[in-house]
């Protein structure tokens, strides 16, 4: 009778453990199988190499469609089609030639785990970032990427990428083959009349610990002679995002064609590098990236003008920049107002929080991701159709590496620094709210709207007439809002401000006039030149630049 007894209560144990077994069957079968793919370093490599190890995939039938022949040789992210391409990323240490490793497309992927990519073909490539630096140049000499692979998602078995070409220097003066010849002779003509900059600042280095190099170019006028004592006003120009000293070619071609055609006058341009590790520094004096502005005012621009024949006073110095560039120039110009003789700033980030390419940071409960209604927030746009999300832009970058990217440059130049010595962050990655302390900082220290409105009475005398601001209607990146509400603000103050807005321009085509891709350059020379020397019967050439 007791073995009787046991029985009943063995066939329940038999039966719940059936039951859970199943559960736990159904369960797993429930959970999505990462993606994961091999990656080695070619045997041919002669180092061990470590960076950040970049995926990329497209739907393969789209990447052809794209491609002129068919042929797909690249395969890379793109922020005015963000959701486009899937990213995965995993830093790496010390990759050894021939060694394999596996990489989680799921681990730290955009826009999403590559486990829930449809089925299908796509085109995939790796590409291993070794400075880190992908978020601000993307591919560069000396990352080793892999041939572009075919593969189907999903696959039954991992499929292998080898990292075995190293990116080559490319020549930083060769202009595109799209531009006229005449243009790249005028490239190889600034190349030859222009001097680099390669100046260790003394209060940076002091800032960093090590050798800070501030680095440029210094184009010179035709008929420039040293020995002469004609001297000359002087341009301070600076790049937008992704620039660098490499990358004045095209700026520097232009300006030396316009010259020497007498579409320009004659003037010294500075083209300053303002690129670091972290993005742009901006030339602001920073917690973070260090005093930037005091270095050029202090230290450079007295070197530059001890060096060459320029004015060296405030009415023959002036700035010129476009985006990152353009509110660098506006800040130098209200920070520094006695040093400068007036900026000419275009599409420059936002001046105004209240607008930050769109969202309102001082709202309560502000968020950059979602608006008070729960619709995105864009970023990028096109002819009034919009590209990407402010989201989708600061999810890939966080994928593509934690420096470097324009996002994460703003914090670096804007924001107090935080307890691990890295800046705070303004919003949260994941969900997009805005830290309202951070903002009080941003504000304090970087507002140019909110500084000109709280100390107009102290700079009125060396700063008003100075602003010159040019913006698109239909800026890519939405940043004629923010100047509108600066220019609510100098109108409140009776400033006096020539801020434009050129009816239907983008970020990309604001210099446009006709055929002449830089024809505003050339109109914004002559005013500065009409404030430097007003008395000059100097006037434009007829003459056509290439």
């Amino acid at each position: 009778m007791r073995h009787r007894r046991l029985i009943p209560a063995a066939l329940l144990c038999v039966g719940l453990l059936a039951g859970v077994y199943a559960w736990a069957r159904q369960d797993v079968q429930s959970i999505p199988t990462h993606r994961f793919f091999h990656v080695q370093l070619g045997a041919g490599e002669t180092q061990p190499m470590s960076g950040r190890l970049l995926l990329f995939a497209m739907d393969a039938a789209s990447a052809k469609g794209q491609s002129k022949d068919g042929n797909v040789t690249e395969v890379d992210a793109n922020p005015f089609f963000a959701t486009q391409t899937s990213i995965a990323a995993e830093n790496v240490d010390r990759l050894v030639p021939g060694q394999m490793i596996d990489i989680d497309a799921d681990q730290l992927a955009f826009p999403d785990a590559w486990s829930k990519l449809p089925a299908g073909d796509y085109v995939v490539q790796a590409v291993l970032d070794v400075r880190h630096d992908y978020n601000y140049l993307g591919r560069e000499a000396g990352d080793v990427v892999s041939d572009v692979v075919t593969v189907h998602l999903p696959a039954n078995d991992i499929p292998t990428l080898t990292l075995d070409k190293t990116l080559p220097r490319e020549d930083p003066w060769a202009l595109p083959d799209s531009m006229p010849a005449a243009m790249q002779q005028a490239a190889d003509a600034a190349h030859k009349h222009s001097q680099l900059i390669d100046f260790v600042s003394p209060s940076l280095s002091a800032f960093w610990g090590r050798p800070i190099h501030m680095l440029g170019r210094v184009l010179l006028p035709p008929g420039y002679e040293a020995s002469s004592d004609k001297h000359y006003p002087t341009v301070y120009f600076t790049h937008g995002f992704t620039g660098n000293n490499d990358r004045f070619a095209r700026p520097m071609a232009y300006v030396q064609a316009g010259m020497a055609s007498g579409q320009m006058p004659p003037m010294i341009w500075v083209f300053l590098d303002e690129s670091s590790a972290t993005g742009t520094h901006e030339f602001a004096d920073s917690v973070n990236n260090g005093p930037w502005g005091q270095a050029l005012t202090t230290e450079l621009i007295p070197y530059l003008e001890s060096h060459y024949r320029m004015d060296a006073d405030v009415k023959g110095r002036f700035l010129n920049g476009h985006s990152s560039g353009g509110w660098a120039t506006l800040w130098l110009q209200t920070r520094y107002p006695k040093i400068f003789g007036g900026t000419w700033s275009t599409s420059p980030d936002p001046s105004d929080f209240h607008d930050f390419t769109g969202p309102n940071l001082y709202a309560p409960h502000a968020n950059v991701y979602r608006k008070p209604d729960g619709t995105p927030w864009p970023l990028v746009r096109d002819k009034g159709k919009v590209l990407g999300t402010f989201e989708q832009f600061a999810k890939m970058e966080r994928v593509l590496g934690p420096y470097g990217g324009q996002l994460a440059s703003f914090d670096w130049v804007f924001s107090p620094r935080g307890k691990d010595g890295r800046p705070q962050q303004m919003f949260d990655r994941d969900t997009g709210d805005v830290d309202p302390a951070v903002v009080t900082y941003w504000r304090d220290h970087y507002d140019i709207a909110y500084r000109l409105q709280n100390n107009w009475a102290a700079l009125k005398p060396d700063l008003d007439g100075k602003i010159h601001l040019y913006v698109g209607t239909a800026d890519t990146f939405y940043l004629d809002g923010a100047a509108h509400r600066l220019k609510a603000v100098l109108d409140s103050l009776n400033a006096h401000a020539d801020i434009r807005f050129l009816p239907d321009r983008t970020h990309f085509d604001l210099y446009t006039k006709g055929d002449d891709r830089y024809g505003l350059l050339k109109q914004i020379s002559w005013d500065m030149y009409a404030v430097a020397r007003p008395d000059s019967k100097l006037k434009p050439s007829i003459n056509q630049t290439p």
